[in-house]
């Protein structure tokens, strides 16, 4: 029996290499057909805003991987309507926001979870 994973990214695509591991680890799992999930919490909204420059911070574009979630099985994408809030974000149709409590509720749902 596969045990669920939900990994919660937290940082910004451009202050390391983080961001990319979260969604490396991601698309592995749904290579893998495991059921995996996606939280963008804190700083790591950041990944969901449109037309970054990634090249001017000299960092990798997390923007390819974030399209090729649908094509890995992986629909469970999900952002902090708080961070977004805070960050004057709007969650992209590809990331359905949610509440602080809502949040909660979801962890208790996946077996195990790691934070990136």
């Amino acid at each position: 029996m596969s045990r669920s994973l939900l990994v919660i990214s937290r940082q910004a695509p451009w202050s390391g290499p983080s961001a990319r591991e979260a969604l490396d680890v991601v698309l592995a799992g749904g290579a893998f057909d495991l059921p995996i999930g996606l939280l963008f919490l804190d700083d790591g909204v950041f990944q969901l805003a449109p037309a970054q420059n990634a090249k001017a911070v000299q960092q990798k574009d997390v923007t390819a991987n974030l399209q090729a979630l649908s094509l890995f099985g992986i629909d469970e994408v999900f952002a902090c309507s708080h961070s977004l809030a805070e960050r004057g974000l709007s969650a992209p149709d590809s990331a359905q926001p949610l509440s602080s409590e809502q949040i909660s509720q979801m962890i208790d749902r996946y077996d195990q979870v790691m934070t990136l």
